[in-house]
Parts: C-alpha cells; sequence; structure tokens
C-alpha cells in the first residue's frame, strides 16, 4: 500500500514539531547554564559591565547551541513522536492497513534531511557570524587576548596589543617551521588607533617574547626614514599557539571553509580541524536519518509488551553513548591519528548501519 500525503503529513507534523519542542527545550537548558558560567567568569569586571557583556555573549552563542542541541533533540523528537502515535494505536492502524515500517518512517526521515540541508546551507553562515562575535568579546572580556592571528589571500596578519596601544603586523609569505616572516609590514598604533609609524622589514623572526625584525626601516610622520639593523616587536605568541590562533573552524560559514583552508594550507599550517568540521557539516543529514530510525528501533514496539520507560531510557542511553564515542572518534581526527574523511563519516555511518540493522531484526527477524 502506498503512504497517502494525508497520513505523511500528519506523521511528518508529529516528528517535526516534536524536534522543535525537544531543540527549543535542550538549548534553554543549556542557555541557562552556560550563562550563569559566564556571570561567574566575567564576575571580576563591574557589575554593569558584567550584566551587559553576559547578556551580549549568551545571545551570540545561542545560534550555536542549536546548532549543537539538533542531533540529540532530533533522536528525542523522534522518539517521542513515535511513541505518542504508537502509544494512540495509530501505528498499528496503519500497519493493519498495509503500510510497511520504511513507509511510516519516510516522512521523518525527509524531514530530518530537509533539517540538516537547511542547517548546513542557510543557518550555519548565521552561526557562525555570531560565534566569531562571541569570540571576540569573549577574548576582550574573559581571556583577555592582547594577540589576534588571521590569513587571507593577501598574506598573514597580526593583531598585537601593547602597554600604550597596538601594531598590525603583516606578512606576504610565511615559514611555519621557522616561525619566520618575509617582506613584513608594521603599523603602530597609538590610544584609539592613532598612527604613530610604520616599520618594513624584510623578514621577521619569532623568538621567546618578541619578534625580531632585520634590516627595518622605521617611518614616522614629519620624520625622514630611519633605518635599524634590528628592532624587537613584543608579543605574547608563540609557535605553538599562532594555529590555535585563527579562527576556530566553527565562526567560520561552510561555504567559507574550503577556501580558508586552501589558504591556511597554502601558508603551511595544518588545516585537519577545517577540513573534520567541514566533513563534519556535510555528515549531518545522514546522521539525523540515522538517529530517527535509531528512534524506531526503540518507540515502535507493541505497547502491550509494556516495559516502555525502559525502553526509551535505554534509547536515551544509547543516544548519549552515541555522543560520547563521535566526540572520541572527533579527537581521533584532529589528532590526526585516523583519517579525516572517517572521522566525521564513520559516527553517521555506524550508526545509520547499527539502526537500520536492528530495525530490520525487529521487522523480519
Amino acid at each position: 500500500m502506498r503512504l497517502s500525503r494525508t497520513l505523511s503529513a500528519y506523521i511528518g507534523k508529529q516528528f517535526f514539531f516534536s524536534l522543535i519542542a525537544f531543540t527549543a527545550g535542550l538549548v534553554s537548558i543549556i542557555t541557562i547554564f552556560d550563562t550563569l558560567e559566564l556571570f561567574r567568569r566575567v564576575s571580576a569586571r563591574e557589575q554593569e559591565l558584567a550584566v551587559q557583556a553576559v547578556i551580549s555573549m549568551a545571545l551570540l552563542k545561542l545560534p550555536t547551541m542549536i546548532e549543537k542541541a539538533i542531533p540529540f533533540s532530533a533522536l528525542l523528537g523522534a522518539m517521542f513522536a513515535f511513541w505518542r502515535l504508537n502509544r494512540h494505536h495509530e501505528f498499528v492502524v496503519a500497519r493493519s492497513a498495509g503500510v510497511s515500517i520504511w513507509q511510516f518512517l519516510a516522512p521523518p526521515i525527509t524531514i530530518a534531511i530537509l533539517v540538516g540541508l537547511f542547517k548546513i546551507a542557510v543557518f550555519n553562515p548565521f552561526s557562525s557570524a555570531m560565534l566569531l562575535k562571541y569570540e571576540i568579546l569573549e577574548a576582550k572580556y574573559i581571556r583577555g587576548k592582547s594577540s589576534l592571528a588571521s590569513l587571507a589571500n593577501q598574506g598573514l596578519w597580526f593583531r598585537q596589543s601593547t602597554g600604550d596601544g597596538h601594531y598590525i603586523l603583516h606578512a606576504r609569505n610565511i615559514s611555519p617551521r621557522h616561525m619566520r616572516l618575509d617582506n613584513v609590514i608594521v603599523f603602530l598604533m597609538e590610544d584609539n588607533d592613532k598612527f604613530v609609524g610604520r616599520i618594513d622589514s624584510a623578514n621577521a623572526l619569532l623568538e621567546r617574547g618578541f619578534w625580531r625584525l632585520d634590516d627595518a626601516t622605521i617611518t614616522q610622520p614629519n620624520r625622514p626614514p630611519v633605518k635599524h639593523d634590528l628592532r624587537r616587536l613584543p608579543t605574547d605568541l608563540t609557535p605553538n599557539n599562532i594555529n590555535d590562533s585563527f579562527a576556530p573552524p566553527e565562526t567560520i560559514s561552510f561555504w567559507a571553509l574550503p577556501s580558508f583552508i586552501k589558504v591556511l594550507e597554502a601558508t603551511g599550517f595544518s588545516g585537519v580541524r577545517h577540513l573534520l568540521h567541514w566533513h563534519s557539516h556535510l555528515a549531518l543529514p545522514l546522521m539525523l536519518a540515522s538517529v530517527v530510525i535509531l528512534a524506531a528501533t526503540f518507540s515502535l514496539r507493541p505497547v502491550r509488551r509494556g516495559g516502555a520507560a525502559v525502553i526509551l531510557a535505554l534509547g536515551i542511553g544509547t543516544g548519549f553513548l552515541l555522543y560520547f564515542l563521535s566526540d572520541v572518534i572527533y579527537a581521533l581526527g584532529v589528532s590526526s591519528k585516523i583519517p579525516v574523511v572517517m572521522s566525521a563519516w564513520s559516527p553517521a555511518l555506524i550508526t545509520s548501519f547499527l539502526a537500520i540493522a536492528v530495525l530490520l531484526h525487529l521487522e523480519d527477524g
């Protein structure tokens, strides 16, 4: 029997609204605890500044919380929707009318895939932009970072705060192995971005606590250029944390990640984290479809058998286990212990194979 449009729409609506409800609930709980943690971290500041900063950061981080909650809320939403359909014997009626389990699951799976595609194509660019603003505020109010690095097609940029202002360093080329910069230009700033001078150097070498500029030419307003054999610029960057100073992959849009990875690797830095994050986005629709099938294995058993609460608790526990294993596999991918593609796609593939195997066993076994 072919599933009617009315029944398809009804099943899909039940799952979609459950997904929205659980996403809102999980995000609300996470946001409350995250806001309290931000208050604790900013508590050393003035109270007025702390409240304003925390509210701004909590709102900016909200889209990222939604992204992180979607896989687990899809599992909970599917389990709740299927449990309701099964509890009111709607699933039994559909089966008695000749509807197979796969036809019954087609609408929720389709919605899960569409939600995953929407999250990748539309929601993620917005979320990454908000998270980037959050990172800037966090660096300003909490971490107190005085340096920031970024990459572009024009080369490498560093911004470093100093006691009386800051400087912006630009280099055309970099040798990451020796932390050597070529064709260096430094713009010296004081107070509120007041330009006070420029330094041109053929190269710069990162040493402990400072950049060493060889054959530097210093140009200041209304003064002739002055040459120095050696000039030191203070910095808190080290060879180990320069890569961490670049924008985290979560702050870069899905569409912009491939070009950023090319620029990153062209300068000699590792793009593993960003490439892994990009593939994780691609695997999301499959993961959401897999958790819907997994939810069906725990929620669509006959009501007369009893033990529904135990089965639902087992399903939630399985979800937590999959989430933990996904984080472990992701960490292995970041450390290059396993290939990036395997690290990003294996959680979704394992979940789908496991869910399909169990459902086939329950259906035909």
